[in-house]
């Protein structure tokens, strides 16, 4: 895999001079055994305060403090990856933890907590019960129950981009047959927490030399997929939206229980709610020996940020 160079800036515009409020930005990926970050910088205009923390799951988190008033706001990161990710993995998986169902250790399950809990309500189990449908015997292979499921979230779900607030809970994405690729990892979380699975949603950045994969633009675009633990193998890449498992082709920036908490951009700004004029967001992928070329502006919803 090349090395790859990274621009992603969002610009907001206001009809007139506004006072931000803090900006909480997740831009900084997450450096692993099969990701190697070389280089980031992070420009904000107007000028900013920016102090750098860790979360409760790890992830790198700036938050940007202004002074004074404008009319327009811009958050830009540039960095350089070295991504070493197999295409076609082997995972390690624990003797213990071959056939499905097994338990995990105790303390895995108490660091796990709340990541091997459904997060959104199903009274009447309707998710759990369409999951079942995926579990061939008891016991089964873990890894092939896993890739099921992710296959039967991507037969049963169609991709379609959605710039508008929030994002669909599980039930809601399954009962219309389409979601973005949050909605979709969203799907595919919770249904793999109905079997007793720890997951986790990641946000971070797709590349897509092929130019074939669902929900990139280009050379590549931002993006959301899953994590699953399973013992022996650790963490585990699954991409619904594009029927894959593993890393080879992602870059993840945060992880956390909610699609909420891992969001790249996020504020407020002092003033009328009709000020925000709109925001824009401009994403490239690109092997460094290409260089990055400017892409062309995405205009979204404030609130999808």
């Amino acid at each position: 895999m090349p090395l790859l160079n990274i621009i992603h800036r969002t610009e907001y515009r206001y009809a007139t001079a506004v006072a931000p409020g803090p900006h909480r930005l997740m831009l900084r990926p997450r450096e692993t055994r099969e990701l190697r970050l070389l280089s980031f910088d992070l420009i904000v205009q107007p000028a900013a305060t920016v102090t750098w923390a860790h979360d409760v799951a790890g992830n790198s988190i700036a938050t940007a403090s202004f002074s004074g008033l404008t009319d327009t706001l811009s958050v830009e990161s540039r960095m350089t990856v070295d991504l070493g990710a197999q295409a076609w993995p082997v995972f390690d998986i624990a003797a213990a933890a071959q056939q499905y169902p097994f338990r995990y250790a105790d303390e895995d399950w108490i660091d796990l907590g709340a990541l091997a809990r459904p997060q959104y309500v199903d009274v009447a189990g309707r998710l759990s019960d369409w999951v079942e449908g995926f579990v061939m015997g008891r016991p089964t292979d873990t890894l092939s129950l896993l890739q099921d499921v992710a296959g039967g979230v991507s037969n049963r779900i169609s991709y379609q981009s959605r710039e508008v607030e929030g994002t669909q809970g599980p039930l809601e994405t399954l009962d219309r047959g389409w979601g973005s690729c949050r909605d979709i990892a969203v799907l595919f979380a919770e249904a793999v927490r109905t079997l007793g699975f720890g997951a986790r949603i990641v946000s971070g950045y797709m590349f897509d030399a092929a130019r074939d994969r669902i929900g990139s633009a280009g050379a590549g675009s931002t993006h959301a997929w899953v994590e699953v633990f399973v013992p022996g193998a650790g963490w585990i890449s699954f991409d619904p939206t594009n029927r894959s498992m593993g890393s080879a082709n992602l870059i993840p920036v945060a992880a956390a229980r909610h699609i909420a908490q891992v969001a790249p951009v996020t504020g407020s700004f002092h003033g009328r709610s009709g000020d925000l004029l709109g925001m824009a967001v401009h994403v490239a992928v690109e092997p460094e020996c290409e260089g990055v070329r400017q892409p062309a502006a995405r205009t979204i919803s404030d609130r999808e940020a």
